[in-house]
């Protein structure tokens, strides 16, 4: 390691300090990763430009004792210069961003633990490069899943507004903040790309998106993933056929025969793509069902395929799923053993079971004929607060 490549760093770590003053607000997350630690590393996963590199800027401010590293660019050994660093600065806290650009970065975070008394938290885009290390390594490391904005983050950066969260329970009994009735007019900028944090400097934040997804599927699978450069086009086209098509149906089994590949293939597709933060999939209640999943977009990606009022259905699905996986609750999609459509979703959580389904103005109780679970939601595209029917956006203010 070089005096020139130290050099670099140390510069590299005052400009990150430097710039993370520039950013005043807070993720709600940061509380929690800023006291993480104990007995173990913290990672954070989550989609590219979903904020992960300004929370580090932000806590290398709060940290004393720490550096800043991208590891995008930084080919070196990590072990070597984590300990090189902390043998002459006095480092006690190594802000690592992007770690799976690192080759061997899983080596080197056992060696960091085992051999030398630091902290440790790091970034990365893709969540495979976590969970797909050793069980050594997982038992070092806690994950912390960074989403984009929930509804109710979305109207704290943009507004400045301070909405108490929600659970379930509370929007069933109509128990919430009257004001943010008020804002509902916001939600869909928040839906066509609000939700995303550069969406607050960039007016037109679906051509950063677009650039995103190239990065993704061109860059980060390729890194982590064994495929062949034809298999990169094959992604983008799975990509592009789940954005251009209606959410129900979409499926291992019609990803397939659309493309021409094996079902094999498409699963494997489908678990790369979720681990980058592109796709989601939500898994079939019952156990007389086939046992495929149903494949959504993270939103807004559906954006870059059709336009807003032709996505608008897919949207609202893919915002509920993101904000159920985000709140840490379990969903599972309801579908007879014939393949006929009930209700939408089942959730589940500590207070029971709830049935959910999601719409737009003409969903009614006929949607639930049949439905025997007493707990029952019509999330819709309205302002409707009666019987059984709650603003969709509500969901978006849950814990």
């Amino acid at each position: 390691m070089n005096d020139l490549n130290i050099q670099n760093l140390l510069e590299f770590n005052r400009l990150a300090r430097e710039d993370g003053k520039k950013y005043k607000k807070k993720r709600f997350i940061f509380q929690n990763i800023s006291e993480s630690g104990g007995e173990h590393f913290t990672g954070i996963a989550g989609p590219r430009g979903v904020g992960k590199t300004v929370i580090l800027k932000q806590l290398s401010l709060n940290i004393p004792e720490s550096f800043y590293i991208s590891l995008d660019t930084f080919r070196g050994d990590l072990f070597e210069l984590v300990k090189k660093l902390s043998r002459d600065l006095g480092i006690k806290t190594f802000l690592l961003d992007e770690i799976h650009f690192n080759p061997g970065y899983d080596e080197a975070l056992k060696k960091i633990y085992d051999f030398l008394d630091l902290r440790v938290i790091f970034t990365s885009s893709v969540s495979l490069s976590m969970f797909n290390s050793s069980r050594d390594l997982s038992r070092r490391v806690l994950i912390e899943k960074l989403y984009p904005f929930s509804f109710r983050e979305f109207l704290f950066f943009t507004e400045d507004l301070k909405i108490k969260a929600l659970g379930f329970e509370d929007i069933l009994k109509r128990r919430w903040d009257k004001k943010a009735l008020s804002y509902a007019d916001m939600f869909d900028n928040y839906l066509t790309g609000g939700n995303m944090p550069f969406s607050l400097e960039e007016p037109q934040p679906l051509k950063i998106l677009e650039n995103i997804l190239d990065a993704v599927v061109k860059k980060d699978i390729p890194a982590l993933a064994s495929i062949t450069v034809d298999e990169i086009e094959i992604i983008k086209q799975v990509v592009e056929f789940i954005g251009k098509s209606e959410v129900d149906g979409i499926n291992y089994s019609s990803i397939s025969n659309n493309l021409k590949i094996t079902k094999y293939k498409a699963k494997q597709y489908i678990s790369l793509l979720e681990e980058a933060f592109i796709l989601m999939r939500v898994m079939p209640a019952g156990t007389n069902v086939k046992k495929e999943p149903k494949v959504l977009m993270a939103l807004p990606y559906r954006l870059l395929f059709r336009d807003y009022k032709a996505s608008l259905g897919g949207l609202r699905e893919d915002f509920f799923a993101e904000t159920i996986f985000s709140a840490g609750k379990k969903i599972k999609y309801l579908k007879t053993t014939r393949g006929s459509k009930t209700p939408d979703y089942l959730i589940e959580d500590n207070k029971g079971k709830m049935i959910i389904e999601i719409g737009g103005k003409g969903k009614g109780r006929e949607q639930f004929k049949g439905i025997k679970e007493k707990k029952k939601l019509i999330f819709a595209h309205t302002l409707e607060t009666e019987g059984i029917k709650r603003p969709l956006f509500m969901a978006g203010l849950l814990q």
